[in-house]
């Protein structure tokens, strides 16, 4: 009878558990949803602060980094707001082939502008610098793609 009590206890204890875990990477979509609150000029600022910190950037550097991250900022911004918009009015639907390869290099060909535009802002050891930490921030996001994918692999079998 002990041993039956103890192990009742203890599937309890780890049923707690679980669900404590689960509420707290819940949170993770509330802060999302803080930063998305923010201006284009707010995001532009933190991210152009962030970037100096890290590539040590000069006045100027700033400036212009600063210009680029708003830009960046305002048309996230609007694309985010169009999608919302969509979204709610129903017009949503999965995009086509065509339309998911269309996106994908117009992702690119950004990626491509973006990273000419930072080559002649910054000296070769920043833009070093400022690679390595794209490539990380990219494996981050195939690392968190791929746990997404497995998550709800495992929800529908």
């Amino acid at each position: 009878m002990k041993k039956i009590l103890i192990i009742a206890v203890a599937l309890l204890a780890l049923q707690v558990t679980a669900q404590q875990q689960n509420k707290e990477r819940g949170n993770r979509g509330e802060r999302a949803n803080k930063m998305m609150n923010l201006s284009a000029e707010e995001i532009a600022t933190l991210q152009t602060k962030k970037m100096t910190l890290h590539l040590d950037l000069t006045e100027s550097q700033q400036k212009e980094v600063m210009k680029i991250n708003l830009d960046n900022a305002t048309k996230r911004k609007e694309m985010m707001a169009a999608r919302k918009a969509k979204k709610e009015s129903g017009e949503a639907k999965k995009p086509t082939d065509e339309e998911r390869y269309k996106m994908a290099n117009a992702k690119l060909d950004h990626k491509i502008a973006m990273k000419a535009k930072m080559k002649k802002i910054l000296n070769d050891e920043q833009y070093a610098k400022w690679e390595k930490s794209q490539m990380r921030q990219a494996k981050k996001g195939k690392d968190k793609k791929k746990g997404m994918k497995e998550k709800m692999r495992s929800k529908t079998e």
